[in-house]
């Protein structure tokens, strides 16, 4: 079970709170989108996905040579509250990351999680 402690202590890096409200906009992202969108390494953009995955706040799926990240379906109801009161109320703060995603070429397409 995610404790408050843990939620915030997960978010309290910047990448991870950015990545977290951007997957969270978007319903689902690929390591590559979120390379693009948060203009960072590869091996850092991957480290932190990782640890939001071992905190259990997000999931992970491979498409082919893609790997795609969503928000854990099991969070607690708070933890979905906070994640979107916090994303509705700093869309100016991913203002940027969000600039960069969209100008990004050759997305992958992703095929919907079937579960």
């Amino acid at each position: 079970m995610l404790s408050p402690a843990a939620l915030f202590k997960c978010l309290s890096d910047e990448t991870r709170a950015r990545a977290t409200l951007l997957i969270a906009r978007e319903g689902e992202l690929c390591v590559c989108e979120l390379v693009c969108a948060l203009d960072d390494s590869q091996p850092k953009v991957s480290r932190h996905l990782a640890q939001l995955r071992g905190c259990g706040l997000l999931l992970d799926r491979r498409q082919g040579q893609w790997v795609y990240y969503r928000l854990n379906p099991q969070l607690p109801d708070w933890v979905r509250t906070v994640i979107d009161t916090t994303l509705n109320a700093n869309t100016d703060w991913l203002a940027h990351d969000s600039a960069r995603l969209a100008a990004m070429g050759d997305r992958p397409l992703s095929t919907p999680a079937c579960c």
